[in-house]
């Protein structure tokens, strides 16, 4: 028998793995800080935190300790935050009237985080749910999620924002027409500079429980309140796990509608959404490594059965393979030192 010596091999595509250094040369796809964009949590009160149980190491700051995160994630190169509020329930009402006050915790912490780190990108959230007692991303009405009055409180909140100094919006709530309304109410108002990051194919996902947890924002359901007959989830706005065409419709209209950057959610189970997405849009892709992937891989290596570190930045990478240009990820700061 000849050895594998003598065999002719001119294609041999181990060469261009034989050692760190020409791997590096190789490489396709990089992951940098650039491409990262931490979520925060932002709750009442004075010097404090509170972990989220389903989320460890991850926590809800107080205004204060909230700023200083943001200055630790900028020295580290992050050059955007993406801010959710922890509003306590006695605020909460089914018109989430709280969100349109102009001196509550969310535009006051935008404005103390603009005043402390003006370089830091803050993206602000319009969604309802932190602030409806329903839990839902929308106005309930007779058992429905409305449509268009939900987005007429949501193009307010959206200018509120931007007078409180944030430099990107980001409707994640899945109604139609939001785009385009908060993109005339942000001109009208004067905020022209003010980009909008939409949240173009957010899928009524199971991979969301730990977020949910950490702003107690679930939809409750007829349980809670059995004579309103609220829906218990949000499969009538968010989209069909089953479904990827209806993304790409999605995009056309939120990009005719004037979306500066447009995001896929979650990433890791549609990795071929974020390419699909990709492929048509002429503006920058965002993914949100969701709460519940994030969970996944912490919860494994706090038992030992995986290597976080190896483990996270394989997902996040696989995700800028598939296309995204920005991922917004709980694992943030430690990315940005394990890049580094």
């Amino acid at each position: 028998m000849p050895s594998s010596a003598d065999y002719d091999l001119p294609l041999r595509p181990r060469r261009l793995r034989r050692t760190e250094n020409i791997r590096r040369m190789a490489r396709e796809t990089r992951l940098s800080t650039d491409n990262l964009i931490a979520p925060l949590f932002v709750m009442e009160g004075e010097n404090e935190r509170e972990e989220v149980p389903s989320m460890p190491d991850t926590y809800r700051h107080t205004v204060d300790r909230l700023v200083d995160k943001a200055e630790t994630l900028s020295a580290l190169g992050i050059p955007a935050v993406a801010l959710f509020p922890a509003i306590p329930a006695a605020r909460k009402t089914p018109d989430a009237a709280h969100a349109l006050e102009p001196d509550h915790l969310y535009p006051n912490a935008v404005r103390a985080l603009k005043e402390a780190v003006p370089e830091l990108m803050v993206i602000t959230d319009t969604a309802l749910d932190p602030y409806n007692s329903d839990g839902h991303d929308g106005i309930v009405r007779d058992g429905e999620i409305v449509n268009d009055a939900t987005i007429d409180v949501m193009r307010d909140m959206a200018v509120l924002h931007a007078e409180a100094g944030a430099d990107i919006v980001a409707p994640s709530d899945m109604m139609d027409g939001r785009v385009g309304l908060i993109r005339e109410a942000l001109d009208h108002a004067g905020h022209a500079n003010t980009a909008i990051l939409s949240y173009t194919a957010k899928y009524s996902s199971a991979y969301y429980g730990p977020f949910r947890d950490a702003l107690d924002s679930a939809p409750k359901g007829d349980e809670e309140a059995p004579d309103k007959a609220i829906p218990d989830n949000k499969d009538t706005y968010q989209m069909d796990p089953a479904n990827s065409e209806e993304a790409v419709r999605e995009l056309m209209l939120d990009l005719e509608e004037g979306a500066d950057m447009v995001m896929v959610k979650p990433a890791l189970p549609y990795l071929d959404v974020i390419h699909r997405v990709k492929q048509h849009s002429d503006v920058p892709v965002a993914a949100y490594n969701v709460s519940g992937e994030y969970a996944m891989i912490k919860a494994a290596a706090q038992n030992g059965w995986l290597d976080e570190k190896n483990c996270a930045l394989e997902a996040l990478t696989g995700i800028r393979r598939a296309g995204a240009d920005l991922i917004l990820t709980y694992f943030a700061e430690d990315a940005a030192r394990w890049i580094d």
